[in-house]
C-alpha cells in the first residue's frame, strides 16, 4: 500500500533526490542493452513517496554526472510573470542538452549556472509557439559580435519534421514547415543582424552552429495528421558517447507530429512528455524510467479565466489532468515523477499548495510510491539510476 506523501523543504529537497537512487557504476553499452528485458520485469519502487517544494535555486556545482534543471515550467503560450515558458536542460557528462525552448530559455539557461560551451544539443517536442519561441535565439545571440560565443559548434538540433499540411495563415501560405525549414526561415528573417556584424569582420551565421534534422515517425506506424499518434513503439532518434535518445508520438490536437522523448544514459534515464494527452505510447517509453517529466493540468484552474470556451475545450482535450499523473507514473514503473508545463500557470489560478495537494492526491489513488515532485523555475535535480534496474 502507498503510505502517505510526505512533504519535504525546499532545502531538503535536492539532497534527497540525491540519496534516493543507486551510484552502482555501469556502462551505457549495458544499459542500454538491459533495457528490453528490464521492460519484462516490474521493479517495486524504493523508498515514501514525496511531494517536494520547488527549489529556489539550481546547484550547478554539483558533480552528478546526470542532472535535470527545469528552466522554464509555465504553461501555454500567454506569457506570466511567475514562471518562464516551458524548457528543460539534461546535463550528461558534463554536456547540456536543451528540451524544447519556451519563453525566457536563454535567459534561464545562465541564470541555472549552465555554459554555452557546455550545449551540445536542443529537442524540440513540438512546434507550438511556447516550446520554439526561444529556439533560434541560441544560435542567434550566440552568433552576434562574439563569433560563436563558445558554441560546441555546430549544435545538433532535432525537432518534428513538417506536418504534410499546408498553411492557413494568409501571410504565410504553403506547406507548414518542419524544423529545418522553420530555422531556415528564421536565418532568414533574422538575416539583418549577423550580416552587419560580418560586414564589420565580426560575429558569424548563425546557421553554422546548428546540425539540424527533422524527426520523422517510421514508416509503417500509419501516422499522418489524420492520425496524429497511433500505438507505437519507440524509435531511435540520435545516438552517441553520452546518451541514446528514442521517441513515440503523442496526442496533441491537432499538432503533428508531437513527440515525448526519452534519454538514457549510464547513469540513469529520464523522459519528458512534452504536451500530450493521456496515451499508452508513453507509458510505453516511460518504462522503468528513473525519472519522467511530465506535464500536468488542473482543470478547475481554468474556471475564472476568462478564457473562450473552444480554447477551454482544447486544453481540456490535449492536455493530462493531473489527477493522471500517478497512474501514469505508477503504470510506467518510474522512480521519479517530476509535474512541469503547470496550467495555469499562474499562481493566482492555482497556488503551489494545491498543485502538491492536487499530486499528492494523485500518487495516494494509484499506489504510486516513488517520489513526486512539483516543478519551479531552476529547479534542479541529481539523477541517479534506481537500485536492482538491469544493466
Amino acid at each position: 500500500m502507498c503510505r502517505a506523501a510526505d512533504v519535504t523543504s525546499q532545502d531538503d529537497h535536492t539532497s534527497a533526490a540525491a540519496r534516493s537512487a543507486d551510484t552502482r557504476p555501469a556502462t551505457r553499452r549495458a544499459l542500454l542493452a538491459g533495457i528490453a528485458a528490464a521492460a519484462a520485469v516490474a521493479g517495486a519502487l524504493p523508498g515514501s513517496q514525496a511531494v517536494a517544494a520547488p527549489a529556489a535555486r539550481p546547484a550547478p556545482g554539483s558533480d552528478a554526472p546526470l542532472s535535470l534543471t527545469l528552466l522554464g515550467t509555465n504553461g501555454g503560450p500567454p506569457p506570466q510573470a511567475a514562471r518562464y515558458g516551458i524548457s528543460s536542460a539534461l546535463v550528461v557528462n558534463g554536456r547540456t542538452y536543451v528540451v524544447d525552448c519556451g519563453r525566457g530559455a536563454v535567459s534561464q539557461y545562465i541564470r541555472a549556472g549552465l555554459s554555452m560551451t557546455s550545449l551540445a544539443g536542443i529537442f524540440l517536442t513540438h512546434l507550438h509557439a511556447d516550446h520554439v519561441v526561444d529556439y533560434y535565439a541560441f544560435p542567434m545571440l550566440c552568433a552576434g559580435a562574439s563569433g560563436t560565443g563558445g558554441f560546441r559548434s555546430p549544435i545538433e538540433v532535432h525537432g518534428p519534421g513538417p506536418a504534410g499540411l499546408d498553411s492557413t495563415v494568409a501571410t504565410a501560405p504553403g506547406p507548414v514547415p518542419g524544423t529545418v525549414e522553420m530555422t531556415k526561415l528564421a536565418a532568414r528573417a533574422y538575416a539583418a543582424s549577423p550580416s552587419f556584424f560580418m560586414s564589420e569582420g565580426t560575429g558569424t551565421d548563425p546557421t553554422t552552429l546548428l546540425r539540424v534534422h527533422d524527426v520523422l515517425p517510421p514508416a509503417g506506424t500509419g501516422a499522418s495528421a489524420a492520425d496524429t499518434a497511433p500505438e507505437m513503439s519507440p524509435f531511435t532518434v540520435m545516438e552517441n558517447d553520452d546518451l541514446k535518445v528514442t521517441a513515440v508520438l503523442v496526442p496533441h490536437g491537432a499538432v503533428y507530429p508531437a513527440y515525448a522523448y526519452r534519454f538514457d544514459t549510464d547513469h540513469g534515464s529520464v523522459v519528458f512528455s512534452g504536451d500530450t494527452a493521456p496515451t499508452p505510447n508513453l507509458i510505453r517509453l516511460a518504462r522503468h524510467a528513473d525519472v519522467l517529466v511530465h506535464e500536468a493540468l488542473h482543470p478547475e484552474g481554468l474556471t475564472g479565466l476568462g478564457l473562450p470556451q473552444a480554447l477551454v475545450d482544447h486544453i481540456l482535450a490535449t492536455h493530462t489532468d493531473v489527477a493522471d499523473l500517478g497512474r501514469i507514473a505508477a503504470e510506467s514503473d518510474v522512480r521519479t515523477l517530476v509535474a512541469t508545463h503547470l496550467s495555469p500557470g499562474e499562481p493566482a489560478a492555482v497556488s503551489e499548495t494545491t498543485w502538491r495537494r492536487l499530486l499528492k492526491d494523485s500518487a495516494r489513488r494509484a499506489d504510486f510510491t516513488g517520489s513526486v515532485i512539483l516543478g519551479a523555475d531552476l529547479l534542479h535535480l541529481p539523477v541517479r539510476a534506481r537500485s536492482g534496474r538491469a544493466r
